[in-house]
């Protein structure tokens, strides 16, 4: 019980916690306020549309069957565990940040997937006519974090080939 503790006395997992909260409060919202397969202008470029996702990004491997789901599920603990292994072995504290919201995107989704094999999407990103796809707050989180990761990586390597 003593290493739960220490776990959030750690920044970065309440940083986790705290994305993993927005996560769930506007998949419930937009579960209450938005109807299934019913477009609902927001911003430009993004509007809101209410879908159920069984696969992972871009509906990939969204074939509808529990089976798939569950091992998407399964695969998705897994590497949360890696993750958060590397966060308690980081150094660098952008580093550990864009970990956490990897991770905090990460559980919002598996958890989201548990119950019924389904994850709430509803951001709708288009440009004009041309839709582009539909996510949610984890999936911003996972695709920040990534984002965040890559570019320390590249910022390291070229900082460290001018020494």
């Amino acid at each position: 019980m003593e290493k739960v503790g220490l776990l959030f006395k750690n920044k970065f997992f309440i940083y986790i916690f705290i994305l993993l909260a927005i996560d769930i409060a506007t998949k419930q919202v937009a579960l209450r306020s938005l109807e299934e397969f019913q477009s609902y202008a927001f911003i430009p470029f993004i509007d809101f549309y209410l879908t159920f996702n069984s696969g992972i990004a871009f509906g990939f491997l969204d074939l509808g069957q529990r089976t798939i789901s569950n091992l998407l599920t399964f695969v998705g603990i897994l590497i949360v565990i890696f993750l958060i292994n590397l966060l308690q072995k980081e150094s660098v504290e952008k580093n550990k940040l864009a970990l956490s919201f990897v991770i905090g995107g990460a559980l919002g989704n598996i958890l989201d997937r548990i119950p019924d094999g389904y994850v709430t999407d509803f951001l709708h990103l288009k440009i004009n006519n041309f839709s582009f796809f539909i996510f949610n707050f984890a999936d911003a989180s996972i695709s920040i974090g990534a984002i965040l990761l890559i570019y320390m990586e590249l910022f390291r390597n070229k900082r460290g080939s001018k020494n």
